[in-house]
């Protein structure tokens, strides 16, 4: 076996893990608002439940995070926002929609690139039951 190799990949598992740890958290909570709730309400509804969750269980997280995209020189200025942005590790991208689309994961993965995050998760509340709500997003 490649040592080098295996020294990135154990470097990629150990960075991972602790945004894995994060999420399965994150997903617990998602899990209680959604039964307390249940589907049907809008996505700013969800968006503040899930922020009080997450700071009363102890996490660090801010809410409409600003995100610029840099081209070459210049930084944009699009009114592109992360939903959650939980212990500046763990993008959360709240939705309240019928089914995920592909631009969903789009932006997820947008704001991943551009913040150099490693992990997000698209929440759709919307759903019956949450666990078919929850994409995971990996860069």
């Amino acid at each position: 076996m490649d040592t080098k190799k295996h020294r990135e990949d154990t470097k990629f598992t150990e960075d991972i893990s602790i945004e894995n740890t994060i999420a399965k958290k994150v997903i617990g909570l998602a899990i209680e608002v959604h039964k307390e709730l249940g589907p049907g309400l809008l996505e700013s509804a969800y968006k503040e439940c899930m922020f009080y969750e997450l700071q009363k269980n102890g996490l660090y997280v801010e809410k409409e995070i600003p995100m610029q995209i840099r081209y070459k020189e210049i930084e944009l200025e699009h009114g592109y926002r992360i939903d959650l942005l939980v212990e500046n590790k763990l993008v959360l991208e709240i939705k309240s929609i019928e089914t995920f689309a592909d631009v969903h994961i789009a932006q997820l993965l947008t704001y991943l690139k551009f913040g150099k995050f490693r992990l997000g998760l698209l929440l759709n509340f919307n759903v019956n039951l949450m666990k078919t709500g929850i994409k995971r997003v990996i860069l």
